[in-house]
């Protein structure tokens, strides 16, 4: 009789945790304009808000992949989806903006931080051996899935009832998930009597003599030496601006300025989500067969000639060439992760790999912080998002290149691995 490895299960349930992280991330792209009508302010004052929850989102992961080396995957992203339900939740009491930036940005940044991607490369890790491109390339389009689910929903829960009802719809979401992590989530397949799926033996748990803090730096430090690390967080860093810091936060004021109702524009980009589930998986199925710094340059290069075609395809309606662009960029959002994840397990190793990962990832976020806050200011001072685009588009030709030049490396350079248990 045929037994599903308890490997699925776990990807089951983190899948679902990633759902709702995206989503919870999501959601102030929603919120922006009920904000600015209700307080009267700026596009670039709550773009800030943005700014520090992406920042924080990515500077929380590697500290957070840390953490699970050391204390366990389960505690980790229980705690992180309670700060989350506080963060969302606590908004409906602000009066002034510095109460959003402490909420929208540093409490449900910490938190959806500690479920960021170094979280999949630390389920890919410990549970897969085969499979890994894959599994990789579904996890990671949960975060376009959390988009899918949670956009239109909170943007009719907010048109029709109020921002401050969405808010608590997320602050409820992110309690309902704790029980199904802390009743399903296991850190490790030895600590259930099994071995990773497609492992011939069990893996050593590794002996961590530093705090998680410690351990994040070091691993920095080491990476930070290696001239791949550098070309690698360049590239996620310019990934992050041109999706979740432009299009993930200004696709809907942006469509909005050119007379496109809010529903109609948050259901675009939840769109992107659809097709970005198709694109990760397929991107992880192919990071199991090609070259990953190949796939890199073809995707990045792509996305930058799609956003140079974007300012010209906003109206008031959704019209077929806006629809060709949902679908292509669509395909493309993440589908970087699974080879950036692969290139950062093969050149640092499968234990450090998702820390290094982490860091790059950070670089992501950042990349990702300074365009949302860039684009709210070339709005406010321009009047539209022209520039902003145009700008996006080069950079991401930029990182093409960067991903290219990791071909010449002809050697593996590693960070340092724990020790082992004996």
């Amino acid at each position: 009789m045929f037994k599903l490895h308890r490997a699925w299960l776990v990807a089951a349930v983190t899948f679902v945790a990633l759902v709702g992280a995206a989503g919870f991330r999501a959601t102030p792209g929603v919120l922006m304009n009920p904000l600015h009508d209700e307080f009267g302010w700026s596009m670039g004052t709550i773009s800030a808000a943005v700014s520090v929850n992406l920042a924080l989102f990515g500077l929380t992961s590697p500290f957070a992949a840390a953490l699970m080396e050391r204390f366990g995957i389960r505690r980790v992203v229980s705690v992180a989806l309670l700060v989350v339900a506080a963060g969302s939740g606590l908004t409906v009491f602000m009066t002034s903006s510095w109460e959003l930036i402490l909420c929208w940005g540093v409490l449900v940044g910490l938190g959806t931080g500690s479920m960021a991607l170094a979280f999949v490369a630390t389920v890919t890790s410990a549970w897969f051996v085969k499979h890994r491109g894959v599994v990789t390339g579904v996890l990671t389009a949960g975060s376009a899935a959390g988009q899918l689910v949670f956009l239109p929903v909170l943007a009719s829960i907010a048109g029709n009832v109020g921002w401050r009802a969405a808010a608590l719809t997320v602050a409820g979401a992110a309690l309902v998930v704790v029980p199904l992590v802390a009743w399903l989530l296991r850190d490790r397949p030895e600590d259930v009597g099994l071995l990773a799926l497609g492992a011939t033996k069990p893996s050593v748990r590794p002996v961590i003599t530093v705090s998680a803090g410690r351990r994040a730096v070091e691993v920095l430090f080491a990476a930070a030496r290696t001239r791949n690390f550098w070309l690698l967080a360049a590239g996620f860093a310019i990934c992050g601006a041109t999706t979740n810091g432009l299009v993930g936060t200004h696709f809907i004021p942006a469509a909005m300025d050119h007379g496109m109702g809010e529903t109609a524009a948050a259901s675009l980009l939840a769109l992107v989500g659809v097709f970005d589930i198709v694109g990760t998986i397929f991107s992880g199925w192919l990071t199991d067969r090609l070259d990953s710094r190949v796939l890199l340059g073809a995707y990045y290069g792509l996305r930058g000639l799609s956003l140079f075609a974007l300012p010209s395809l906003f109206a008031g309606t959704t019209h077929p060439s806006m629809l060709v662009f949902i679908v292509f960029y669509g395909l493309d959002w993440v589908a970087t992760v699974p080879p950036t994840v692969a290139l950062c397990r093969k050149y640092y190793g499968v234990s450090t790999g998702p820390i290094v990962f982490g860091w790059v990832f950070a670089s992501h976020q950042v990349g990702a912080a300074f365009a949302a806050v860039a684009a709210g200011i070339v709005r406010d001072q321009l009047g539209n998002y022209d520039l902003a685009w145009y700008i996006a588009g080069i950079l991401s030709c930029g990182a093409a290149v960067l991903s290219l030049l990791m071909l010449a490396t002809r050697r593996r350079v590693t960070a340092p691995e724990p020790a082992l248990a004996a």
